[in-house]
C-alpha cells in the first residue's frame, strides 16, 4: 500500500530529480539540451512538494521551492501531479505560457528518454554501456527516494525516528556513491557526498546492484555471501534495510 504525497514526493525529487544525472552521464540528453537558452519550471502542488528545475549550459539542478522560475506549472492535488509521472495529466503552466515550445520540445523529449532508460527492455540491457547508464540511474532514483520515504510514508517514517544523527553510504563497487543524513530523524540525499559516514552499505558489482533493483536475488543472501558488504553502525543499516523494501513499493 502506498501513499499519494510521499508518491509525490518522491516523484519530484527521485524521479525528476535524476533529471540532474540523466544530463550529466547520457549523450542523448545532452543533445536534446544542446543550444537551450537558460530557463526554469516551477512544480507547485498543492498539499504536496514545490520544487524547480532549472537549466542552464547543458546541466540540470533541482531545488526545493519554486519562488523564482520561467515557467510555472501548478497542480491541485498530489493526484494530480503523480498522474504528470504516469502520463495521465496534462499541466497547463500558470506562467511563462510563451515558453511551452521548452516544454514540449525539450522537457517531455528528456522526461521519455529518463522513462526509457528507468524501465529498459530486456534487449536494451544487453548493451554494456545502456545498462551501466541505467543501473547508475535508478542507483541515484532509489539513494534520492529513501529519503522521502524517511520523511513522508506513514510506514518509513517510524523507522527513520529509530536511526540516529549521521550518514549512511550507499554505494557500488567502483561505481556511484550518495550518503543518506540523518538529523533530528529528517534525511536528505547527498549524490557523491564524500564526508565520512557511520555506516556503509557496498553492493559488490553493478551486475548485483542491478539484480537487487530488479528483485532477480535476495538481499539477505547476498549478505550472507558477502556480496553486500555492511560496515559501520549496524542499527542505522537495519532501519535502513526496512525502508528499501519499502521504496521497492513505491518505485515498482
Amino acid at each position: 500500500m502506498t501513499d499519494s504525497k510521499t508518491m509525490a514526493y518522491i516523484n519530484m525529487f527521485a524521479v525528476l530529480g535524476t533529471l540532474e544525472n540523466l544530463c550529466e552521464l547520457d549523450e542523448k540528453a545532452q543533445e536534446i539540451l544542446k543550444g537551450v537558452k537558460p530557463v526554469s519550471i516551477g512544480f507547485s502542488v498543492k498539499g504536496g512538494p514545490e520544487a524547480t528545475i532549472k537549466f542552464e549550459n547543458g546541466k540540470c539542478t533541482v531545488t526545493e521551492g519554486c519562488s523564482s522560475c520561467n515557467i510555472k506549472l501548478p497542480f491541485s492535488s498530489v493526484e494530480k501531479f503523480n498522474g504528470l509521472i504516469d502520463g495521465t495529466v496534462t499541466p497547463f503552466p500558470s506562467k511563462g505560457f510563451l515558453k511551452i515550445g521548452f516544454l514540449l520540445k525539450k522537457f517531455t523529449p528528456l522526461t521519455d528518454r529518463l522513462a526509457e532508460i528507468m524501465r529498459p527492455s530486456d534487449e536494451a540491457m544487453q548493451n554494456p554501456a545502456f545498462f551501466e547508464l541505467s543501473t547508475r540511474l535508478t542507483f541515484y532514483t532509489l539513494t534520492s527516494a529513501i529519503a522521502q520515504l524517511g520523511n513522508h510514508d506513514p510506514i518509513s517514517t517510524f523507522s527513520a525516528s529509530c536511526i540516529d544523527d549521521g550518514d549512511i553510504q550507499m554505494s557500488i563497487k567502483n561505481g556511484p556513491k550518495a550518503n543518506i543524513r540523518v538529523r533530528g530523524h529528517k534525511m536528505t540525499t547527498l549524490k557523491e557526498c564524500q564526508d565520512a559516514p557511520r555506516a556503509v552499505m557496498e553492493f559488490g558489482s553493478m551486475k548485483l546492484a542491478s539484480d537487487l533493483f530488479n528483485n532477480k536475488v535476495n538481499s539477505l543472501v547476498c549478505i550472507g555471501e558477502g556480496s553486500i558488504t555492511m560496515r559501520g553502525m549496524i542499527s542505522m543499516l537495519d532501519n535502513l534495510n526496512r525502508m528499501l523494501d519499502r521504496v521497492a513499493v513505491y518505485l515498482a
